[in-house]
Protein backbone atom coordinates (compact mmCIF):
# COMPACT_ATOMS: atom_id res chain seq x y z
CA UNK A 1 0.00 0.00 0.00
CA UNK A 2 1.42 3.32 -1.09
CA UNK A 3 1.32 6.11 1.45
CA UNK A 4 2.66 9.65 1.11
CA UNK A 5 2.99 11.92 4.14
CA UNK A 6 3.76 15.61 3.73
CA UNK A 7 5.09 17.83 6.49
CA UNK A 8 6.86 21.14 6.99
CA UNK A 9 4.12 23.60 6.19
CA UNK A 10 3.28 26.54 8.38
CA UNK A 11 2.85 30.27 8.68
CA UNK A 12 5.71 32.42 7.47
CA UNK A 13 6.20 36.07 6.62
CA UNK A 14 6.80 37.18 3.06
CA UNK A 15 10.46 36.70 2.19
CA UNK A 16 10.79 33.74 4.50
CA UNK A 17 11.59 30.10 3.77
CA UNK A 18 10.09 26.70 4.36
CA UNK A 19 11.18 23.19 3.56
CA UNK A 20 8.43 20.70 2.85
CA UNK A 21 9.00 16.97 3.11
CA UNK A 22 7.16 14.08 1.52
CA UNK A 23 7.94 10.69 2.99
CA UNK A 24 6.82 7.60 1.13
CA UNK A 25 6.08 4.04 2.09
CA UNK A 26 5.07 1.19 -0.17
CA UNK A 27 6.89 2.68 -3.15
CA UNK A 28 10.47 3.53 -4.04
CA UNK A 29 10.64 7.22 -4.81
CA UNK A 30 13.92 6.97 -6.66
CA UNK A 31 12.33 4.72 -9.28
CA UNK A 32 9.52 7.14 -10.05
CA UNK A 33 8.87 10.74 -10.93
CA UNK A 34 7.55 12.73 -7.99
CA UNK A 35 5.79 16.05 -8.11
CA UNK A 36 4.82 18.78 -5.69
CA UNK A 37 1.49 20.44 -6.40
CA UNK A 38 -0.41 23.19 -4.68
CA UNK A 39 -4.00 24.30 -4.49
CA UNK A 40 -5.07 27.71 -3.32
CA UNK A 41 -8.68 28.41 -2.29
CA UNK A 42 -10.91 28.70 -5.32
CA UNK A 43 -8.15 27.68 -7.71
CA UNK A 44 -7.19 24.51 -9.53
CA UNK A 45 -4.40 22.33 -8.31
CA UNK A 46 -1.19 23.22 -10.12
CA UNK A 47 2.23 21.66 -10.52
CA UNK A 48 4.96 23.46 -8.59
CA UNK A 49 7.96 21.22 -9.22
CA UNK A 50 8.82 17.70 -10.26
CA UNK A 51 11.80 15.41 -10.19
CA UNK A 52 12.23 12.38 -12.44
CA UNK A 53 13.73 9.04 -11.52
CA UNK A 54 16.93 10.24 -13.18
CA UNK A 55 16.99 13.41 -11.12
CA UNK A 56 15.86 15.84 -13.79
CA UNK A 57 13.81 18.67 -12.37
CA UNK A 58 11.30 21.13 -13.71
CA UNK A 59 9.55 24.07 -12.10
CA UNK A 60 6.53 26.23 -12.64
CA UNK A 61 7.48 29.65 -13.97
CA UNK A 62 5.96 31.25 -10.89
CA UNK A 63 8.49 29.60 -8.58
CA UNK A 64 11.63 29.33 -10.71
CA UNK A 65 14.66 30.61 -8.87
CA UNK A 66 12.91 30.42 -5.50
CA UNK A 67 12.14 26.73 -5.15
CA UNK A 68 14.27 23.60 -5.25
CA UNK A 69 13.02 20.03 -5.37
CA UNK A 70 15.35 17.30 -4.18
CA UNK A 71 15.28 13.68 -3.14
CA UNK A 72 16.96 11.65 -0.40
CA UNK A 73 16.90 8.08 -1.62
CA UNK A 74 18.08 6.65 1.69
CA UNK A 75 15.11 8.24 3.46
CA UNK A 76 12.72 7.68 0.53
CA UNK A 77 11.77 11.32 0.91
CA UNK A 78 11.34 14.21 -1.50
CA UNK A 79 11.82 17.79 -0.35
CA UNK A 80 10.65 21.17 -1.57
CA UNK A 81 12.82 24.02 -0.40
CA UNK A 82 10.97 27.28 -0.82
CA UNK A 83 12.71 30.64 -0.40
CA UNK A 84 11.64 34.24 -0.85
CA UNK A 85 8.06 33.22 -0.21
CA UNK A 86 5.27 35.46 -1.40
CA UNK A 87 1.66 35.76 -0.23
CA UNK A 88 0.59 34.21 -3.54
CA UNK A 89 2.43 31.03 -2.55
CA UNK A 90 -0.25 30.45 0.09
CA UNK A 91 -1.87 27.09 -0.63
CA UNK A 92 -2.13 23.49 0.44
CA UNK A 93 0.87 21.65 -0.94
CA UNK A 94 0.61 18.02 -2.00
CA UNK A 95 3.12 15.51 -3.23
CA UNK A 96 2.21 13.08 -5.95
CA UNK A 97 3.63 9.96 -7.49
CA UNK A 98 2.19 8.13 -10.46
CA UNK A 99 2.62 4.35 -10.34
CA UNK A 100 -0.15 2.78 -12.43
CA UNK A 101 -2.37 5.28 -10.68
CA UNK A 102 -1.95 8.61 -8.95
CA UNK A 103 -1.10 8.67 -5.27
CA UNK A 104 -1.47 11.84 -3.20
CA UNK A 105 -0.56 12.80 0.30
CA UNK A 106 -2.94 14.55 2.67
CA UNK A 107 -1.36 17.93 2.01
CA UNK A 108 0.38 20.50 4.16
CA UNK A 109 -0.79 24.09 4.53
CA UNK A 110 1.57 26.91 3.64
CA UNK A 111 0.48 30.40 4.59
CA UNK A 112 2.57 33.43 3.70
CA UNK A 113 1.64 36.68 5.37
CA UNK A 114 2.40 40.05 3.82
Amino acid sequence: QVQLVESGGGLVQAGGSLRLSCAASGIIFSANAVGWYRQAPGKQRELVAAITSRGRTNYADSVKGRVTISRDNAKNTVYLQMNSLKPEDTAVYYCNVHFFTDYWGQGTQVTVSS
